[in-house]
């Protein structure tokens, strides 16, 4: 076991600002930890799944699926039923980076998804494959959250491990673990939709500074007895705005 896990959530297809991050990435020292939503609403999601699949098969990562992720994949299960949403979410800017720039008006959603599970077969297995938590020392790092209402959090409905916001962030943690998280965004948990700091409750971490958005990146250094070192860059160039 690495003495350190290096975890980085929210990603949202801003690629530079998840290369600027890796570059304090220590495979010798540090187990990685990508937190899900590496794609969506920014304009290089492909990009950035492609380098997550490199990051687990090079560096045996642990990349968690996020809600975004699963976006994706429920898309190409039942493409005419997702397209609206997950278009409407930020699927456009992928399925335009995994393809080609209008690909959404001119083909259909039927035909899109065959199109992209044809030429990322590899890519799509493998996000299919991904985990919904990840256990290290006492910390639990997860894409949305845990049922705290349940005895034993693992129990949780597979859903919630990617979907849950208030009632994990208002539950009372009794696991007696550190719950690392993104999903929802630190302005949004501050309540004040401008503080990117990671917020900090209840043994309760959250690392989404709301990059896509005009906020923040995060990449959070943790020993075994808390935060080492938190590596924040705000996204200079602005947040995502929808084009429908």
């Amino acid at each position: 076991m690495k003495p350190y896990v290096y975890a980085i959530s929210d990603i949202h297809g801003e690629l530079e600002l998840f290369k600027k991050l890796l570059k304090d990435f220590d495979p010798l020292n540090h187990q990685l930890v990508l937190i899900g939503d590496l794609n969506d609403r920014g304009k290089r999601s492909k990009e950035c799944l492609l380098l997550g699949k490199k990051l687990v098969e090079k560096y045996d990562a642990v990349y968690l699926r996020g809600n975004h992720e699963e976006y994706l994949l429920q898309f190409l299960n039942s493409p005419e039923e997702w397209f609206q949403a997950y278009v409407q979410n930020g699927g456009k800017e992928t399925l335009e980076n995994l393809l080609f720039k209008g690909c959404c008006e001119e083909y259909s959603p039927t035909e899109i998804a065959m199109t992209v599970r044809s030429y990322y077969k590899e890519l799509v297995q493998f996000l299919i494959q991904r985990p919904l938590y990840f256990e290290w020392e006492d910390y639990i790092f997860v894409h949305a959250g845990v049922d705290l209402s349940k005895k034993d959090w693992k129990k949780t409905n597979p859903p919630d491990f990617i979907w849950i916001r208030e009632p994990f962030h208002q539950g009372k943690n009794n696991t007696g673990k550190t719950i690392v998280f993104g999903h929802t965004i630190t302005p949004l948990l501050y309540g004040d939709m401008q503080t990117t700091d990671l917020w900090i409750s209840d043994q309760k971490i959250g690392i989404d500074g709301g990059a896509v958005f005009g906020g923040s990146v995060h990449g959070v250094i943790f020993d075994k007895n808390g935060i080492v070192q938190d590596i924040e860059y705000p996204n200079l160039a602005g947040g995502w705005q929808p084009d429908f």
